[in-house]
């Protein structure tokens, strides 16, 4: 079982910059790959980056070049640092964590962090 707590959200202006993190508990957070999710109004929910346990890393075309996403094994914490944002980055951002073992696959989200980008 992981427990997933975000924090880092709020208001910041068209072209700012914010860090959200994402600390998990439990022991073994090292072998989760981890995702960053946002959910915007009337939309589905989205996946925005992802890093595996491994340290490879993949993007949304939306905010890559602006958004990087990273890990301190030692901290049990995950990390998305945002630049250059948008209005339309606006959005519930969750963390996920994920395994898989064997044929089961073990997902867990954190409650969301809100981000609004606007003027």
């Amino acid at each position: 079982q992981v427990q997933l707590v975000e924090s880092g959200g709020g208001l910041v202006q068209p072209g700012g910059s914010l860090r959200l993190s994402c600390a998990a508990s439990g022991s073994r957070f090292s072998i989760y790959d981890m995702g960053w999710y946002r959910q915007a109004p009337g939309k589905q929910r989205e996946l925005v980056a992802a890093i595996t346990s491994g340290g490879g890393t993949n993007y949304a075309d939306s905010v890559k070049g602006r958004f990087t996403i990273s890990r301190d094994n030692a901290k049990n914490t995950v990390y998305l640092q945002m630049n250059s944002l948008k209005p339309e980055d606006t959005a519930v951002y969750y963390c996920n964590a994920k395994r898989t073992a064997g044929w089961n696959v073990y997902k867990y989200w954190g409650q969301g962090t809100q981000v609004t980008v606007s003027s």
